[in-house]
């Protein structure tokens, strides 16, 4: 059966070793309903940071952050083992789209009932989830059905996402405490990882592509990269409104685009490709973690946007605390990439680590110098100065095992 000229093609597994394997254009476009979701998270967060509301900023950032790599990080591993690209396949990808513009939509939701200690609000969330869930249960049944090879790994994943979303439905129905509603999360979620787990490593896996899968982590990681522009732009527009275009306005400009940029290299310099082809077993480390590095980058523009709230004196926050709502996440940026890079085996994985240090002493010295008195945009300015010490390393590194390698 045909639609146009998108035949419908069998899902027996694409080649793991496919040469020029890239992402398509339909993963780019799924990309983009990401950014909306990343954007509210971030404003919200920078919302309640403002107010002086940390505890719950940060409980309800997590959880949305979470909520929103871990939807991702499902469909581009299927889609790395499976993308057949026919009318099926497309149709099922734009069911997922919706599910998480619905996502979205419930962020503001959940952090206002976090906030408020009240019940757990997460219907609408709950409901883009499901949505999406329903649509990718369906590829992995068709999956399992037309690759037999892979059946008992593909009805794996299909019925520990099934399970869950019935969890997921029933939760929004129980009127219980905000702690209550999250241990219950925390047993949903742990159902869900049970699945990938049990099927790449007990039966028999499925056939994803290492080069595609850190190419597709990367330009999700482009995209929470976004958040610090945003951020950028709305600190700058509160400084110019605040008084014109002056140093204080030039500097926003610099450390916002300097500490993106920064972020940017950091990661990109780190050859995940490579590192995961030649470590397959470790893939769940490089997977799972990464949902905290992409919260740690749009948490970075998140404090950006904070930065903007202390210039328009709506903030909470003093001078330190605005700092460190920028230092925090970059520095746990920089150490989880150094943790990948350790756990992955990459060759400069002891250069980065001490670089990850010397990067987490600049970021202190930023809270030092506020606390002392220096002005915030002159301490945001040591802020963006810190990844350097993470560049210098990766490119002294990459140099020097480029000197040693064979060839």
């Amino acid at each position: 059966m045909t639609v146009g000229a998108r035949p419908l093609r069998p899902m027996q597994g694409r080649d793991p070793h496919e040469p020029h394997r890239v992402a398509t254009p339909l993963e780019l476009l799924f990309d983009l309903t990401f950014v909306i979701a990343f954007g509210v998270a971030a404003s919200q967060f920078a919302h309640l940071v403002a107010e002086g509301h940390i505890g719950g900023g940060l409980l309800a950032f997590a959880f949305a952050t979470f909520a929103v790599s871990w939807a991702w990080i499902n469909f581009s591993w299927f889609a790395s083992a499976y993308d057949t690209d026919d009318w099926v396949y497309r149709l099922m990808t734009m069911v997922q789209m919706v599910g998480v513009i619905i996502l979205a939509l419930g962020i503001p939701q959940m952090f206002a009932s976090i906030d408020h200690g009240g019940h757990l609000d997460n219907r609408l969330l709950v409901a883009g989830y499901v949505v999406m869930r329903v649509a990718l249960v369906a590829q992995w049944l068709r999956a399992a059905r037309q690759d037999p090879q892979r059946r008992t790994a593909c009805r794996t994943y299909a019925a520990s996402v099934a399970i869950a979303q019935v969890g997921w439905i029933a939760s929004i129905f129980v009127d219980t405490s905000v702690a209550l509603s999250l241990a219950v999360v925390v047993v949903l979620v742990l159902i869900e990882m049970a699945g990938p787990f049990l099927a790449e490593r007990r039966m028999g896996g499925t056939p994803w592509h290492a080069h595609h899968i850190a190419e597709r982590y990367g330009l999700l990681a482009i995209i929470a990269l976004g958040e610090g522009v945003v951020g950028t732009v709305a600190s700058l527009t509160a400084a110019v409104g605040a008084g014109g275009w002056s140093v204080d306005a030039v500097l926003i400009a610099v450390v916002g685009t300097g500490l993106t940029f920064g972020l940017w290299w950091v990661y990109f310099a780190v050859p995940f490709g490579e590192l995961l082809h030649s470590q397959r077993t470790r893939a769940f480390w490089f997977g799972y973690l990464h949902m905290a590095v992409f919260g740690a980058i749009v948490a970075t523009g998140a404090g950006l946007h904070t930065a903007a709230y202390y210039i328009e004196h709506h903030s909470e926050l003093g001078a330190v605390g605005t700092v460190l709502s920028v230092a925090i996440p970059v520095g746990l940026f920089v150490v989880l990439v150094a943790a990948l890079q350790a756990l992955l085996g990459a060759p400069g994985a002891r250069v980065a680590a001490i670089s990850a240090v010397l990067t987490v002493v600049v970021l202190a010295v930023s809270a030092v110098a506020a606390a002392a008195g220096v002005e915030m945009t002159w301490s945001l300015v040591i802020v963006t100065a810190a990844p350097v010490m993470m560049v210098l390393g990766a490119e002294w590194s990459g140099r020097r095992f480029a000197r040693v390698a064979p060839g």
